[in-house]
Order: structure tokens, then C-alpha cells, then sequence
């Protein structure tokens, strides 16, 4: 049986990753728990190199095992789909810069790569005047245009519950035959660890604490007093539950209908299918999509990478007291690179797939020893007020505007949320070949949001519990860190019985995330880049990883990280006019194409029976 990566090059790295991981391992485990053993051996900017390679050897030895071939049937089938779609091809060296050079597409190539130049060359010679247009430009945007934003959101949880009980839910994707590609399981965390990338470590502790200190309009509560727990929960369920997730549904389940039922390119502006003909995708509206789709992955990933960046050396700095000056972000980008490179190319089934288990796997374990360590009782009963309030004040929230707090928060978070739309949705719409629109929608918009709920209940109810009750003083560690949200956490975790454990699955959580969002919108700006009916490189792979990871460097060296952030917010815009042109698009065919299927409340009275009740008259007429 022949396997895929059992070449002689994964072969030697393998053998060099597994003994480097092990006694960096060795290190950091020690380090955490038994500080006294190597605190006089390892110290300063040691502990940040001993704890990249640490990550780096484990996970990347991960990514390259070798996968049996029948494992990876379904990834070089055409036939199969989403692998296929996902696959990527490996030459040599040599090959590699040709195939790479002659595939690419040159204007969704070249526009992103220009852009980018000159933005960090306009932040390198001017940075006030950028950052301020860019701020000017943002502020209008958001301002003038926030009923787009709320529409668009509320109209895409709208749509989402009508798939999920009305007859389209019924369709299968790929036709009636077609079978998924993945297990449930995979399925769901794939998605899930692609889609919500850092920002749910980043922000998980820090959002309900900013509520708390400063509460909402509709929030009817004095700053910091018990009446705005509840209030500032439910708040940040709302900016992160149903209404943030349903932005990936209404852009990805286009892409994944007209690419299953209709044989289009798996490309974001496969969603203008009904506009411009299956024929016509090539021409500039097609394009102008797809350049828009890599520039706001690129920015969304790399701002966050450069980020979650501070917030990991924040938590090396807390727990050993060690700065780590400018060289020490510019490393752990590095570090992460190597990481998500190597897992984008070595593929969905085993890099993509395998981070993504461990992150899921560390996900649950540390929110299951949060539970058990936490704050139980108060998390519990404030968590289920929060709940009953984020459900009955949903849609007063989804319209609440005009306010200078509802734009900084909920417009600016559905903007960001509709800028990483387009990654998101292009790689669920990969995934989903095989599943039922109503499985797609539970699993995309439903359980990922229920899954992020449980996550800030315990994260934000823990900090909220200890900061109320002056257990730690969360607040006080983010003013004394220059305000920044990144170190939320960690005071937290430093209250907390097994602290020391919830720090080291806290940082581990930090890189898991940010990589398994980074090797996917790797992936697929690369398939986007490449040429239509062509498979993207190992170089395409190589080169879009290593542009991410130069534009959060130089968003670390440089600056100009909020303003790029704001950039890549401001395309949330156009692709909240997307997502209702393509939900218009996708409606007009569902009811040309698609009759005959069976509500939801159909299926359920079929299977009870209720179908076949007769009524009595017919009852007595056959007594007769």
C-alpha cells in the first residue's frame, strides 16, 4: 500500500521534528510546572524560542505523517468533490516555480500583491496621513451605512431559519446521490476552527468585561455594578452567536449550490452564477469578487495573526516576567508560518484535518477544567439570564443604530464578520458536498454558535465573577498593559486552582487557532489565485503563507495594524451587498429549480404518522 507524504524529504524531517519536539516539550512542561528546575537555565527571549520550536516540531511532524492511500482516494478523484477541490499539486523544486509562475491568474494575482505594497509603502512614508483616511473612510462608512450592516445580518438570520424548516433545507448538495466527503465530526470542526480563528481566545475573557466597565444603550445598568452582568454577556452572544455565523452561510451555501448543481469553479463569484451565466464568470465582475475575497482574507488573517501575536507574548511576559522587545512578535509570526505553510500543503486530510482535532480536542478539554475549576454557580445562573436576554431582545439589539457604541461594536463586527465571509464560506461550501442544505445551515450557523456561546459564557461569566467579586482585578491589569484586551485572560487563569495548566492550554489554544484559520485561508486564496480548472502549487501554497506572514511582520515593524485592520474591515461593505445579491440569486433558482422537496414540519408529520389520520366522518363511513 503506497502512502501520500513518504517521501524522502517529509522522511528526514520527520526524524529531525520528533526528537526536537520531545525535549522542547520536556522544557516547557517544566518550565510551567516546575520553574524552579529550568529558571536559572532558560530565561528572557529562551523561553519564547524553546516555546515556538516546541510548537513548531509538534505540530508541523503532525501535519506531515504519512497518510495510507486509502485515506486519500477521495482527494485525488475528481469525481469525489470537496477533496478534489481542496487538493493540491506537488512537483519538484524546479517544477514548482514553472507551475507556480503559469498557473496563477494575473490580475487576481497581481492586484492583492500591488495593494498590499502600496499600502505598507504609504505606512512606511506617511503614517498619519494613511491612517487617518483610512479612519476617515471607516467611520463614514460605518456611520452612513450601518442599516446595510444590520439589514444584511438580520436578513441572513432570517434566511437561515427558512432554510433550516422550510422545503430547501431538503436539497442535497451535489444531487441525490451524492455522498459527504467527511464525517459529521470532521465536518463540524473544520469549519469551526476555520471560521472563528483566534478571536475567540482573544476576545473571549476581554468582551463581557468592556460591556461590564461600560455598558451598552440598551443595557439599562451602572458601569461596573451588578445589574450590567447580564447585560454585557448577552451582549457579547449576540456580536458572536447566531447573527455572526449566519454571515458564512449566506455566502458559502451559494458558492457550494451553483458549484455542485451547476459544475461552476469552486470561486467566490461562483455566487453570480445566476447573473452572468455559468459561461461568463471570467469576465470583470467575476474578478473583481475573487480580488476582493483575497484581499480581505489576506488582511483579516494577517491582523489577526500580528494580534494574537501580543497576546501570546502578553502570556509569556505574565507568566515569567520576561519582555521580549520588538524581535519577539516578528519570531512568533515566523514560528507560525512554518507551521500553517507546511499544513496548507500537505493537505485537507492530513495537516488541515489533524490541527484541526487537536485544536478541537484542546477546546473542549479546557473549557471542560474552566467548568470544573470555575466559578460554576455564578456562571450558570448569570449565563442563563444572559441567554433568555440575548433571545429576547435579539431583534431590538439587531436594529438598535445611530449610537457611537452601536457602530464601534455591533456595525464594526458585522463588518468584520462579513470580510471573512468570503474565505469562510468558500471553504464550508468545499466541505459540504453531500449534505443537505438543512444539515449545512445547523451545522454552520447552529452549532458553531452554540459552541461559541458555551465558550464566552465560561470565559466572560469567569472574568466577569472574579472582577465583581475583586478575586482579580481584570480591569486593572488591561489599563496597566496600555489597555490592551490581550491580556485579559491570563489574570483569570492566575486566580484559578491548576492555573498553570489553564496558562499553558491557554497559549497552545492561541497558536492551535490562529493556524488552523491561517493554513485554510492559505488554501484557499491560493485556489482563488490560481487559474480556473487548475489545482494551486506547492509554490502558490508557499507564496500566499509567506505574504500572509510578511504582512503581519510588517504590520509588527511597520505599524499601521489598526489601519490595515480597518481596510480589510471596510470590504465587510461589499460583501454585505454580495451576500444580498447572492441570497436574491439563489432564492430565483431555488424556485425555478428546485419544487417537490418537503418542509421540515412535512417530514415530521410523515414520520408521526399524522399524514394518514383520517377524519371521523371517514372513519364512521368505513364502520358502516
Amino acid at each position: 500500500m503506497s502512502t501520500q507524504g513518504g517521501n524522502a524529504v517529509e522522511t528526514v524531517l520527520r526524524k529531525l521534528l520528533l526528537p526536537v519536539g520531545a525535549l522542547t516539550g520536556v522544557v516547557v512542561v517544566s518550565g510551567f510546572f516546575f520553574p524552579w528546575i529550568v529558571g536559572s537555565v532558560v530565561s528572557g527571549q529562551g523561553w519564547l524560542v524553546v516555546s515556538l520550536l516546541f510548537f513548531i516540531s509538534a505540530l508541523t511532524y503532525l501535519s506531515l505523517l504519512p497518510l495510507d492511500t486509502d485515506a486519500v482516494e477521495a482527494e485525488s478523484d475528481p469525481s469525489s468533490g470537496a477533496p478534489y477541490l481542496l487538493r493540491v499539486r506537488r512537483f519538484s523544486v524546479r517544477e514548482t516555480l514553472r507551475q507556480f509562475l503559469s498557473r496563477q491568474d494575473p490580475v487576481i494575482f497581481g492586484v492583492p500583491v500591488l495593494v498590499f505594497a502600496a499600502f505598507f509603502l504609504l505606512q512606511l512614508f506617511a503614517p498619519s496621513a494613511t491612517g487617518g483616511a483610512v479612519s476617515t473612510v471607516q467611520r463614514v462608512i460605518l456611520t452612513r451605512f450601518d442599516w446595510l450592516f444590520l439589514g444584511a445580518i438580520f436578513l441572513a438570520v432570517a434566511y437561515c431559519l427558512f432554510l433550516l424548516v422550510g422545503p430547501w433545507g431538503e436539497i442535497r448538495l451535489g444531487g441525490p446521490e451524492a455522498e459527504p466527503s467527511y464525517t459529521y465530526p470532521t465536518y463540524f470542526g473544520l469549519f469551526f476552527a476555520a471560521g472563528i480563528a483566534a478571536g475567540i481566545v482573544f476576545w473571549g475573557p476581554a468582551e463581557a468585561l468592556f460591556h461590564y466597565q461600560s455598558p451598552p444603550p440598551l443595557v439599562d445598568a451602572a458601569p461596573e455594578s451588578s445589574g450590567a452582568v447580564v447585560g454585557a454577556l448577552s451582549y457579547s452572544l449576540f456580536h458572536w452567536g447566531f447573527s455572526a455565523w449566519s454571515a458564512y452561510l449566506v455566502i458559502g451555501l451559494p458558492i457550494a449550490y451553483f458549484t455542485y448543481q451547476h459544475g461552476v469553479p469552486l470561486r467566490v463569484s461562483a455566487i453570480l452564477t445566476p447573473f452572468l451565466g455559468p459561461d461568463n464568470l471570467d469576465g470583470y465582475w467575476g474578478k473583481l469578487v475573487d480580488v476582493l475575497a483575497i484581499f480581505a482574507t489576506i488582511g483579516g488573517i494577517a491582523t489577526s495573526i500580528a494580534f494574537v501575536g501580543e497576546q501570546f507574548m502578553l502570556g509569556i511576559n505574565f507568566q515569567w516576567g520576561v519582555t521580549q522587545g520588538g524581535l519577539g512578535p516578528v519570531l512568533f509570526v515566523a514560528g507560525l508560518s512554518v507551521i500553517y505553510v507546511v499544513s496548507a500543503q500537505s493537505g485537507v486530510q492530513r495537516g488541515i484535518r489533524r490541527l484541526t482535532a487537536v485544536n478541537v480536542a484542546l477546546f473542549g478539554l479546557f473549557a471542560a477544567l474552566l467548568f470544573a475549576v470555575g466559578p460554576r454557580a455564578f456562571v450558570i445562573d448569570h449565563g442563563a439570564a444572559a441567554v433568555t436576554q440575548y433571545a429576547t431582545t435579539f431583534v431590538s439589539r439587531s436594529f438598535h443604530a445611530g449610537s457611537e457604541w452601536a457602530t464601534s461594536w455591533t456595525v464594526w463586527n458585522w463588518s468584520w464578520w462579513f470580510s471573512w465571509a468570503p474565505f469562510a464560506g468558500l471553504f464550508l461550501a468545499a466541505l459540504s458536498k453531500g449534505r443537505r442544505v438543512r444539515t449545512v445551515v445547523l451545522t454552520a450557523v447552529v452549532s458553531t454558535s452554540l459552541a461559541t456561546v458555551v465558550w464566552f459564557l465560561l470565559m466572560g461569566g469567569t472574568a466577569l465573577a472574579f472582577q465583581e467579586s475583586g478575586r482579580a482585578d481584570v480591569l486593572a491589569s488591561i489599563a496597566s498593559y496600555g489597555g490592551s484586551e490581550a491580556v485579559a485572560g491570563f489574570p483569570v487563569f492566575a486566580a484559578l486552582p491548576f492555573s498553570q495548566l489553564l496558562m499553558f492550554l491557554f497559549l497552545a489554544l492561541i497558536v492551535v487557532f490562529i493556524v488552523t484559520s491561517a493554513d485554510t485561508s492559505t488554501l484557499v486564496v491560493s485556489i482563488l489565485a490560481t487559474e480556473r480548472e487548475l489545482s494551486p502549487t506547492t509554490g502558490s501554497i508557499v507564496f500566499w503563507g509567506v505574504l500572509q506572514a510578511a504582512v503581519a511582520i510588517s504590520v509588527l515593524v511597520v505599524g499601521g495594524g489598526e489601519a490595515l485592520q480597518a481596510v480589510a474591515v471596510l470590504t465587510g461593505g461589499p460583501f454585505a451587498v454580495i451576500a444580498l445579491v447572492a441570497l436574491l440569486g439563489l432564492t430565483r433558482t431555488f424556485l425555478r429549480e428546485e419544487g417537490g422537496h418537503d418542509s421540515l414540519l412535512a417530514k415530521l408529520r410523515s414520520r408521526t404518522g399524522e399524514s394518514e389520520l383520517k377524519a371521523p366522518s371517514e372513519v364512521l363511513r368505513e364502520d358502516d
